[in-house]
């Protein structure tokens, strides 16, 4: 029997341009939200290592996109990978096509070939994609030359590390849209002792989120060494 391909994927509601702490990626942010309202270049591409925020600018140009009168469709690679490209199939319709860690299908010639295509036909239509990846272009493991082309097209930006200021900045802005009270002192504890990603760090506030409601505690030092403790 054929695999079922998902039609819709879940856009975080709490990643909107507004939550995200642009500190080095300014210049990355309102790019993305260009080309959410159709105003920027037809790709746009945007590369760095994991936990600089990528998913959340796709999210958020999606949501933009939403607010702004556009159709729009998120693809994480990571995760639709496993059902063909089949699953690109008519979304040269979409005003707005986000195609997140696109190194995920780099080298697969069935993808290759229909990624190809969807970039012509949505750049014919009048379209708009969004790529990320964790290299640039050039250094995508692509086969296909003209899909290599292609993605070094559009408007290449790099995504550059938070300093720390900015990440507890960040914390706090998600804490505050939690409803959870983060204090600067838990947040300096939680960049000191807990992976550094803003990734696994919104990853972690959330859970801790949940925690402190089932506990009825505040979010405190003590409290954050002991939900440690337990899950270690």
């Amino acid at each position: 029997m054929a695999q079922q391909i998902p039609l819709h994927f879940a856009v975080d509601p709490l990643q909107t341009f507004e939550a995200y702490c642009a500190g080095p990626n300014a210049e990355a942010a309102a790019a993305a939200r260009r080309c959410a309202r159709g105003e920027g270049d037809a790709l746009l591409y945007l590369w760095g290592e994991t936990g600089l925020g990528k998913t959340h600018l796709v999210n958020a140009a999606c949501r933009e996109a939403f607010h702004s009168g556009r159709s729009a469709a998120c693809l994480p690679l990571a995760l639709v990978g496993e059902y063909g490209p089949a699953v690109l199939d008519g979304m040269e319709n979409q005003n707005l096509v986000c195609l997140d860690d696109i190194e995920r299908i780099a080298g697969r010639d069935d993808w290759e070939r229909q990624l190809f295509g969807l970039f012509n036909a949505s750049r014919d239509a009048g379209n708009t994609l969004l790529v990320t990846a964790a290299s640039p272009p050039a250094d995508l493991p692509v086969a296909l030359p003209d899909l290599k082309t292609r993605l070094a097209w559009g408007l290449v930006l790099r995504l550059h590390p938070l300093a720390d200021e900015h990440k507890l900045a960040a914390l706090e802005q998600r804490a505050g849209m939690l409803g959870l009270e983060l204090s600067p002192q838990v947040g300096r504890f939680l960049l000191s002792h807990c992976r550094r990603d803003m990734a696994s760090l919104q990853a972690l506030l959330e859970e801790l989120d949940h925690a402190t409601l089932a506990a009825k505690r505040r979010l405190t030092i003590p409290f954050i060494k002991s939900h440690l403790e337990h899950i270690a």
